[in-house]
């Protein structure tokens, strides 16, 4: 923290189950951020007093009005996110916009366009990406140790059973496994070989309409072709993976998602394999760093800008390749 700086007050809109994972215990492991106030329909003060929160709101249109924040973090479902980020924005406030950012691509560049109306900022919280892990992986592909990039396959799966009342199985609530799992795996892809095109995808729906599984093929720029797999199917493991072949070898990545609770590299050249890790803190830790930085310095973020809108470009295309409404 800069010596005298003050804190950076950030407002959690929405008493969601992540939000002490993804930033209110983060936030306490800092000097230089507060969580200052919180927002929700349902027992805001409940919600306040259990995470020692001073400030609760029984209307989000309060939070939003509050001029003390500086930060909106948005933890709404899905189909809240755009309309609420945009609010945040017009009213002076930055924003961390839990993923995916909108329902569609449509939406999320009205996001951005409200950034560029309003000059303030908004960032889709893949705090995975912010994590040591994935710059060693992103630098790694990018060296040449693999030879030429040939193929990736990206996974993402957990056991959810269906239940008609979860935000995670209601489509019209931006529920489904791609939506909720599987955009991890596209912006792995996206970030490590830019825009896709989406050459077929398939899924499985639940009664309601939305994919309780989710596996496309894409195709980037230099011949690399990509598999996109996802599923809340009650019978899956928790997984998320990344393997990328090359012309010269092979890395395997286990547990992109959550590698403080233990991950695996796996660099296969020549018949020999050789086992790695990368030291990190928790991934919401250098999330929240990155963007207390980036809201200082003025510094641009890769997770904000045309980013979110090229990762919601891909999720439809898969959407319309399945033909998933």
């Amino acid at each position: 923290m800069s010596e005298g700086a003050p804190a950076l007050r950030v407002g959690v809109l929405g008493a969601a189950g992540i939000a002490p994972r993804a930033v209110i215990a983060p936030a306490r492991r800092r000097d230089d951020v507060e969580i200052a106030a919180v927002a929700s329909r349902h027992d805001a003060a409940g919600y306040a007093d259990l995470h020692g929160i001073a400030t609760a709101y029984d209307r989000y249109e309060d939070l939003i009005a509050d001029a003390s924040l500086d930060l909106v973090y948005v933890a709404l479902p899905p189909s809240e996110h755009a309309r609420w980020a945009i609010a945040a924005l017009e009213a002076g406030h930055d924003v961390l916009c839990e993923k995916p950012m909108t329902m569609d691509a449509s939406q999320a560049g009205e996001v951005l366009a409200a950034t560029a109306r309003t000059g303030r900022r908004c960032t889709e919280a893949f705090h995975d990406y912010c994590h040591p892990l994935q710059e060693w992986l992103r630098a790694f592909v990018a060296s040449g140790a693999l030879g030429a990039p040939l193929s990736a396959t990206a996974t993402f799966t957990g056991a959810n059973p269906f239940d008609p009342r979860s935000i995670r199985h209601d489509p019209e609530l931006g529920g489904g496994a791609l939506m909720d799992l599987g955009c991890y795996p596209v912006h792995w892809l996206r970030s490590l070989f830019g825009e896709p095109t989406v050459t077929s995808a398939r899924a499985t729906l639940n009664p309601l309409g939305a994919d309780l599984t989710m596996e496309a093929s894409l195709s980037f720029a230099g011949g690399v072709s990509g598999r996109v797999l996802a599923s809340m199917e009650p019978d899956v493991a928790l997984e998320s993976s990344l393997e990328v072949r090359g012309t010269a070898a092979v890395v395997r990545v286990q547990n992109l998602v959550f590698p403080v609770q233990g991950h695996t590299i796996a660099f296969e050249c020549d018949g020999i394999t050789r086992l790695s890790t990368v030291a990190g803190r928790d991934t919401y830790d250098h999330q929240l760093a990155a963007v207390v930085d980036a809201l200082r310095s003025s510094a641009p973020l890769a997770t904000e800008g045309m980013d979110y809108v090229g990762n919601m470009t891909a999720i439809d295309a898969i959407y319309a390749a399945a033909g998933v409404r």
